[in-house]
């Protein structure tokens, strides 16, 4: 079962991309202007060869048919299937002939003239040298586009993965510390609390269960996710008794809201590491969800001595700063996978201790 968010195959350019209303309109409008432009420049060139009214007439029709012609092309999923090369003849092809010919003819039918595809005499000459003109320029354009588009979403996708394999391997360091330990407990509670170990055996079986599954796919849900994170939590509270108060609060509508696998559990770690762990007594973490305007916000607290004060300037990008790896990594795949709307952010919790906030827009599962 597919589990992931919704797929984005081409990595368009949004501004080409039909399906962004918005973006198409303002290609529109700057197209129009630019159309506009070219008839001004050629009136100047050739001042006797055409009146500039009729000369605007034809460029804008034939220029806006050819722009509406490449983005209902790149809207068709066939298109992208297509090699680079056959779809830059088949975007040439259909600029030029079919923006000739539909621009034309309804240039035509707005001045009330006769329909012909060619003139008589030179001035028949001008609409075909301003479709190919303006036809060149648009062409060279859009290819610059997708080539710089496409050179993005590459390099996007080797952020990507390159966040995904750290996240393997953080997962494959990570994971047998916690194994050993509990292993070690297990082995004492066998002898002194077979119930106890049993079921702690039984938590330990979901979470390897969904750990693994975890590492086999790139979206998960917040559901599954947190049914991970309970298990993790049963087992440290099992090791840690009453020491450890836990809660997860996960709204029901947000059960199926599509999530980066394990992107939650260095949160949680974390502040089992330096929340709860040093604290004399019992300790306390808490993992809300909520929906806001702009996605969801999850927010991990833990009730523990609280941030350490940090006298050094910020680290640069890309390195490891006072709240560790494992943050740190939480922080790049949330900028590869959902860019300046992907963000965390530590905060002191009230009345003790650290408030770790992630937001990251809502998707929801492919069907």
């Amino acid at each position: 079962m597919h589990t992931g968010a919704p797929d984005h195959d081409h990595g368009h350019d949004p501004i080409l991309n039909p399906s962004t209303w918005g973006g198409a309109v303002r290609l529109l409008a700057g197209s129009a202007a630019f159309w506009a432009l070219a008839a001004a420049l050629l009136h100047q060139a050739a001042p006797s060869g055409e009146t500039f009214p009729r000369l605007l007439v034809f460029t804008e029709c034939v220029g806006l048919t050819m722009t509406l012609a490449i983005l209902l092309m790149k809207s068709s999923s066939p298109f992208w299937r297509l090699e680079p090369v056959v779809r830059g003849v088949l975007l040439a092809l259909v600029a030029l002939a079919g923006g000739y010919i539909a621009g034309h003819a309804i240039a035509i039918l707005l001045l009330g003239e006769p329909m012909r595809l060619f003139g008589q005499g030179p001035e028949g000459l001008v609409p075909i040298v301003v479709a190919t003109l303006v036809a060149g320029l648009g062409l060279h354009y859009f290819a610059t586009r997708e080539q710089l588009s496409s050179e993005a979403a590459a390099r996007s996708e080797a952020q990507r993965l390159a966040s995904e394999s750290h996240l393997r391997l953080l997962h494959s360091q990570l994971e047998p510390h916690m194994l050993f330990n509990t292993l070690a407990n297990l082995r004492s509670l066998v002898r002194d609390d077979p119930d106890a170990a049993e079921r702690m055996i039984d938590q330990l079986i979901t979470y390897l269960r969904a750990s693994l599954a975890a590492s086999r796919v790139p979206w998960t849900t917040l559901g599954a996710e947190f049914a991970q994170l309970r298990a993790y939590l049963d087992i440290m509270a099992t090791r840690m008794g009453p020491r450890l108060q836990w809660r997860l609060d996960l709204p029901a509508a947000l059960e199926s809201a599509a999530i980066a696998p394990m992107l939650l559990q260095p949160l949680v770690e974390n502040a089992m590491k330096h929340g709860v762990e040093p604290q004399v007594g019992v300790g306390r973490i808490e993992v809300c969800a909520r929906e806001t305007g702009d996605g969801i916000e999850i927010s991990v607290c833990d009730s523990g001595p609280g941030l350490a004060p940090q006298p050094h300037p910020a680290p640069a990008p890309g390195r490891p700063g006072p709240a560790g790896y494992g943050l740190q990594h939480v922080r790049e795949r949330l900028q590869a996978l959902y860019g300046a709307a992907g963000s965390l952010v530590l905060q002191p919790a009230q009345p003790t201790g650290t408030r770790a906030v992630v937001r990251f827009p809502r998707m929801d599962p492919a069907p």
